[in-house]
């Protein structure tokens, strides 16, 4: 289940705040078993049997936990590095063991079947917010959690639960049980749940088609234009963007509809001055992750120069592989650890120049064409096209794609940038006109995507896959 779908958004989400909120006073207990057994529904609805694994997880996590906060210092560690092999080596499982066996396979043959172990849906996700909360709890920054279920609340609430963003322990263990639902709360969720749902529906959906053929295109052998393969380039960095950020303003949004505060995860990616600062702005949520438990505790910059960079290696590698088992996912870390290192040896880290929007316009777009390939030589090809490797720099399919999606391309570049809201805000305008202004333009926002979502059956989530 999806949230830009018609069963959740007509079904789920009516029959769930009608349960939650249809008792007169009902307790916190009570709406906390509600959210709970909704949010284990809404996994199990597309992963029934992984339910269980999630479940398992969390019970290890839990009791590990209670290991951690009881135990003497010994078995504290023992406690705590138990719960991490538990976390990790589920992680290893289902996510990276198949991908390990091709490799090995390729290169050194053999003559078993290749292992197909499926995925679980937002393992990542769920397992990096368990993880926090074994380490701050060893860290001693947080409470231990004694119920069970609260803890399961934590890692299975739906809003957040498959695409993020990465809720830490901390950001909501006192709204487990002493948050404050306001009508005034819920309105900002359900305005902030149809702008996601409109940058989903209206621009994300729109520019997958258009990067789609034109991969596919370059995957088959067709030698596209310079213009083209930028087109798909560019076409799929909005794809990116409006699709994973309007997941994460749908996720937030819910989330204030049922009293959590939620972390924001993108601070207009695209207004980057600098590969750093696009870095500040982009998954926020899992940048800081990796900052605070894997780069800081490594030693940070603290150490010598060459560890820094050891470092810096490290924490890229591994964001690369946390998106998949792919090599491509690795070599697109390493090109942002490679460009990041670039930025800090030159000082362009702490620059404003202009000409550095071009650096970072460039390394992103390459980024993405890396991250989107199904392969290293993909890649490559694809790069090569976009260099005028095909021999071409303006093809009948580039024409045909700006007179079909140009419109739509430019205005998601527009919406991409924290100009269109500047300039709202800036009209004098009294606030009454401007809210009844504000909440019409939600409503026919909404109609709108609903009325696509009806008529469309092309409706993926990107970080679904992760």
């Amino acid at each position: 289940m999806v949230f830009s779908s018609p069963v959740f958004l007509f079904v789920f989400l009516p029959v769930l705040l009608v349960a939650y909120y249809g008792p007169f006073r009902a307790g916190r207990r009570y709406r906390n078993a509600v959210l709970l057994l909704a949010s284990l529904l809404f996994y199990a609805w597309g992963e029934p049997t992984f339910v269980f694994v999630m479940l398992a997880e969390v019970a290890a996590n839990w009791l590990c936990g209670l290991g951690i906060a009881r135990a003497g210092r010994r078995w504290r560690d023992v406690w705590f590095w138990l719960a991490v092999a538990v976390d990790v080596g589920l992680l290893f499982v289902y996510k990276y063991l198949s991908f390990l066996d091709r490799t090995w396979l390729s290169i050194f043959g053999g003559t078993h079947r290749p292992l197909g172990i499926a995925l679980p849906i937002g393992i990542s996700f769920f397992t990096f917010q368990i993880l926090s909360y074994v380490i701050d709890l060893r860290r001693g920054s947080i409470r231990v959690q004694k119920r069970p279920d609260d803890l399961c609340l934590y890692v299975a609430l739906f809003p957040q639960l498959v695409a993020g963003p990465i809720v830490r322990y901390a950001d909501v263990q006192d709204a487990i049980l002493d948050r404050r639902e306001s009508l005034r709360s819920f309105s900002e969720g359900v305005a902030r749940f149809v702008v996601g749902l409109g940058k989903k529906v209206l621009v994300a959906n729109y520019a997958a088609v258009v990067a789609d053929d034109l991969f596919l295109l370059a995957r088959d052998g067709r030698d596209l234009s310079a213009a083209s393969a930028w087109i798909g380039a560019f076409a799929y960095a909005l794809q990116i963007y409006f699709d994973f950020s309007g997941y994460s303003d749908m996720a937030i949004g819910l989330g204030r509809m049922f009293g959590f505060r939620f972390p924001e995860n993108f601070d207009h990616p695209y207004a980057a001055s600098s590969v750093t600062d696009f870095w500040r702005r982009w998954h926020v949520s899992l940048s800081s992750w990796f900052r605070d438990y894997v780069y800081i505790p490594l030693g940070g910059n603290r150490r010598s120069p060459a560890r820094n960079v050891l470092n810096l290696f490290a924490v890229w590698a591994l964001t690369g592989v946390w998106h998949g088992a792919n090599w491509t996912f690795l070599a697109w870390g390493i090109l942002y650890f490679a460009a990041l290192l670039v930025e800090r040896s030159f000082g362009w880290n702490r620059s404003k120049a202009p000409a550095l929007r071009l650096w970072t316009f460039l390394v992103v777009m390459a980024g993405w064409v890396v991250f989107r390939a199904d392969s290293l030589p993909d890649a490559g090809r694809y790069l090569s096209l976009m260099a005028g490797a095909g021999g071409r720099l303006l093809d009948p399919m580039a024409l045909a794609c700006v007179r079909g999606a140009g419109v739509l391309l430019a205005a998601g570049a527009m919406l991409s940038l924290p100009f269109p809201m500047k300039a709202w805000k800036a009209i004098p305008l009294p606030s009454g006109l401007r809210s009844l202004l504000e909440q019409a333009a939600l409503s026919g926002l909404f109609v709108l995507a609903v009325l696509v979502l009806f008529k469309s059956t092309y409706n993926p989530f990107i970080y679904f896959n992760f």
